[in-house]
């Protein structure tokens, strides 16, 4: 039975058995000696009390305390409570842990659990096969002396974990893996590790196979064009064959475009270190811009190009143009005639920007997030008389990423629209 004691009635049992002493040593005229005798009779009781519960808590094996006397009754139950809440406590952190090492087994990636030191504190059977470690053998291993790539060590060292890094399994050269490093906890690091090499084969079949079937398409349109240019030389005007012959034309154009634009992706894609040392003279590139927006935007809009002077960057030229190059001609294409389209190439606090600012339909906030996916088109019957393939945002998020930049897309519905990009001051060269 579980009795709680006050403070109040602990000091009225000392104080009744000090006046039974008392009352006592009065009784055979000895008050001090009875009283004497009687606290250290008392004192002698507490240590024998102490010693039971000493030996209970450190010695014997039994759940159940000793049978306590007086105050300390509420002692040794008391403690036995607190033991038997701890007992509950910690059969609910079991459960809780178990139920957690189920949920990590049953992920389809590696995890581990890493201090602060980078130690291993925990992994589940996924990262035993695809990282090779060894449970419980490799428990307080510290991870970089059992992933020894060096892109690896490099990772950990940097410490920032915003993008995941890819570097071949321990187990297999053949297999590559997806590396993401999350913080939690006190100081604690969540390590998942997930299997790509099948993602990384089918991009690999998807860019050979548009690669391949762009280039096989390129040479018959080229045939199918040259016949359909002798053929509308051979026809009258008035003739009856002149209109359909102009838009097989036509769609022959916009495919032999389309095939271009797929072959100018296919070899930004393949280019995954480009030489970033040679340096672009924006303002000559500009000019031939210039040029270019003329020749397709004729006397139907108001084109105004700003750049300012000594102002180059470290870069693929040919890149750079063609994401440029992309901008414009979908700001032209985009705006109904009579609009402006302005393009700017100035200095900013992080680098340099670049940007297009037209005056056309705009873009409606839930297509901005898809505009750089191949062949997305906010309207399909609209990109069809522009002569859009789908493809020119997808070359110009790939040309940007080899320069260490990202596209920006600004834009409000029926008003215009701004696409820009800011070049890192690190690649930029000032005259």
């Amino acid at each position: 039975m579980f009795i709680s004691y006050s403070g109040y009635r602990l000091f009225f049992r000392l104080a009744l058995l000090l006046v039974l002493f008392m009352l006592i040593g009065a009784l055979f005229n000895q008050v001090v000696i009875v009283m004497l005798f009687g606290t250290i009779a008392l004192l002698v009781w507490h240590y024998r009390q102490i010693t039971r519960l000493n030996f209970w808590l450190w010695k014997d094996k039994k759940l159940t305390p000793p049978q306590g006397r007086g105050s300390w009754e509420g002692v040794f139950n008391g403690i036995y409570r607190l033991q038997g809440k701890n007992r509950r406590r910690v059969g609910q952190l079991a459960t809780l842990l178990a139920r957690f090492r189920q949920g990590a087994e049953a992920l389809p990636d590696a995890a581990v659990v890493l201090d602060a030191e980078h130690n291993i504190l925990w992994c589940n059977k996924l990262a035993q096969l695809i990282l090779g470690f060894v449970w419980p053998q490799d428990n307080g291993q510290r991870i970089d002396n059992l992933i020894r790539h060096p892109d690896f060590s490099i990772y950990l060292k940097k410490a920032k974990y915003n993008e995941p890094l890819e570097i071949p399994s321990p187990v297999s050269d053949k297999r590559l893996l997806e590396i993401r490093v999350m913080s939690y906890g006190d100081r604690q690091l969540l390590l998942i590790a997930r299997d790509v090499t099948r993602i990384h084969q089918l991009e690999g079949m998807r860019k050979d196979f548009v690669a391949n079937v762009s280039h096989e398409l390129k040479t018959p349109l080229t045939v199918l064009q040259g016949y359909l240019e002798i053929m509308q030389t051979m026809e009258d005007a008035d003739s009856p064959n002149h209109k359909p012959l102009s838009l097989m034309q036509q769609q022959t154009t916009r495919m032999q475009s389309m095939v271009e634009q797929l072959l100018a992706l296919s070899r930004i894609e393949d280019a995954v270190d480009i030489d970033l040392s040679q340096t672009v003279n924006m303002a000559l590139m500009i000019d031939i811009l210039k040029e270019e927006a003329k020749a397709l935007a004729g006397t139907d809009y108001t084109l105004v190009f700003n750049c300012e002077p000594g102002l180059n960057t470290h870069g693929n030229e040919l890149q750079l143009r063609s994401a440029c190059s992309n901008l414009i001609s979908n700001a032209i294409r985009y705006t109904t005639p009579g609009g402006t389209i302005s393009v700017n190439w100035q200095s900013v606090a992080t680098g340099a920007l670049f940007s297009v600012t037209d005056t056309g339909v705009g873009i409606a906030p839930q297509h901005i997030n898809r505009l750089t996916e191949r062949f997305y088109r906010v309207d399909n019957a609209r990109s069809s008389k522009t002569g859009g393939s789908g493809l020119g945002l997808a070359i110009v998020k790939h040309a940007l990423n080899h320069h260490h930049s990202e596209l920006k897309v600004t834009s409000e519905y029926g008003k215009g629209s701004i696409f820009s990009f800011i070049v890192p001051s690190h690649l930029l060269v000032r005259q």
